[in-house]
């Protein structure tokens, strides 16, 4: 991605009875997630903005969960996402 790039992340409905639960980025400096939601027939919705200027790589994670069970939800699917800045001229 290059900087100011957005881009959206859909996560379609999952075939066990675990829902999506939260997308976390481990390097919200660099890829920033936001806009989280889900909807009611699983679907889930998320942006990607990649804020930095600097270049970089930064995993989105996934996390999902039974709905009916305590504990933690666990990390089902990672993204690795590359930030490569403009080059300068100069």
């Amino acid at each position: 991605m290059r900087p100011g790039t957005v881009v959206s992340l859909v996560l379609l409905p999952r075939p066990d009875d675990k829902r999506w639960t939260a997308v976390r980025s481990s390097a919200p400096a660099l890829v920033l997630a936001s806009g989280w939601r889900a909807d009611a027939d699983g679907t889930a919705h998320a942006s990607l903005r990649c804020a930095g200027t600097r270049g970089g790589t930064a995993d989105v994670t996934a996390s999902a969960k039974a709905p009916d069970v305590a504990g933690a939800a666990r990390v089902v699917l990672t993204l690795r996402v590359s930030v490569v800045p403009y080059t300068t001229q100069g």
